[in-house]
């Protein structure tokens, strides 16, 4: 690291810096928006499958990566001067923690899609593999982040192309998991991140002394700063909550809505529309209930006779003109 890169340090102010925290915050508040909207699609309260969905989907890489830049950014701006190694392993003894604790609790709560390597699984590993790095020229940052980048588009080697390796983001399989975020391409976030921490070192201005005054940037900047318990915390809210609601707000309409939802989208497709669809849906769930079979569909209690003869009754809705 040269003397230019190093000598502006000390001006940087000794406390958490605000715009670090509001940025982090404002990670948060996105990912709040794309979980939430998850969980509606989870409980069949949207017709729209969330983790499906193309532009979601985008928008759930783009927080992703949002996280791990700033990951690489605070990291250099936590060790301009030295790395304290007590608050390093203490910091990161709590990330590896909660990583192993979303997998534990994802393995009960959700056992076909647990999360064995997702954000906070990568951030872990991302805070040892980045050290190395620490002390490289900021452009040679960029030159491996944008290798990172890269490699997906090269054929993997054949040793690295297998499942037990599919964190490594090399394997062609992929597994059945709710939030998957393997270090290729994904370290190389970080290394932007760290790049960008670098050229911030250089180039002082008045984004260090920036203070977060208003009430608005205060909250999303005390949620940036203790980003690990609001992640923890959020979706065992968000999901609690919906659970009361959906009790609460059970009805004629919603006790069918799950269903309705469900039966929608297995039916729209390039031939048929939604308009369609809609009246075959609608007309199962009446054949149901005229015979007595809808409170068995919910509480899917139907024996192997019901159950055909509720394929009977879809069918014929699914052929009527």
């Amino acid at each position: 690291m040269s003397h230019a890169e190093t000598a502006p340090t000390s001006s940087l102010p000794s406390r958490r810096i605000d715009l670090v925290d509001l940025a982090r915050g404002l990670a948060l508040l996105a990912m709040f928006v794309y979980h939430f909207a998850y969980d509606l699609s989870h409980f069949d309260l949207i017709a729209t499958n969330v983790p499906a969905h193309p532009g979601w989907s985008a928008f759930a890489r783009l927080i992703a990566g949002s996280f791990l830049t700033i990951v690489g950014f605070s990291l250099v701006l936590a060790t301009r001067r030295g790395v304290n190694l007590p608050a390093y392993f203490r910091r990161l003894a709590m990330v590896a923690g909660a990583a192993a604790l979303v997998t534990i609790a994802t393995w009960f709560a959700m056992p076909e899609s647990f999360i064995y390597f997702g954000i906070l699984h990568n951030i872990a590993l991302s805070s040892v593999l980045a050290l190395p790095f620490l002390r490289l020229p900021a452009a040679v940052l960029l030159l491996f982040s944008a290798l990172l980048f890269a490699l997906p588009l090269l054929p993997p080697p054949q040793m690295l192309d297998q499942p037990w390796l599919l964190w490594l983001g090399f394997a062609h399989l992929s597994g059945v998991t709710a939030d998957f975020v393997p270090i290729v391409p994904w370290f190389g976030c970080v290394l932007a991140g760290m790049f960008l921490g670098k050229v911030a070192l250089v180039r002082q201005g008045s984004w260090s002394h920036w203070q977060a005054r208003s009430l608005p940037a205060r909250v999303i900047a005390w949620g940036g700063r203790h980003s690990l318990s609001v992640y923890l915390l959020h979706q065992p809210i968000f999901i609690g909550v919906l659970l009361i609601v959906m009790r609460l707000a059970v009805g004629p309409e919603q006790e069918a809505r799950p269903f309705l939802i469900s039966c929608l989208r297995s039916c729209v497709s390039a031939e048929t529309s939604l308009q369609v669809c809609e009246k075959a849906c609608n007309c199962a769930i009446d054949g149901l209930k005229r015979d007595g079979l809808w409170r068995k569909v919910l509480s899917n209690t139907l024996t192997r006779e019901e159950s055909a003869r509720t394929g009977s009754i879809a069918g014929a809705c699914f052929r009527a003109p």
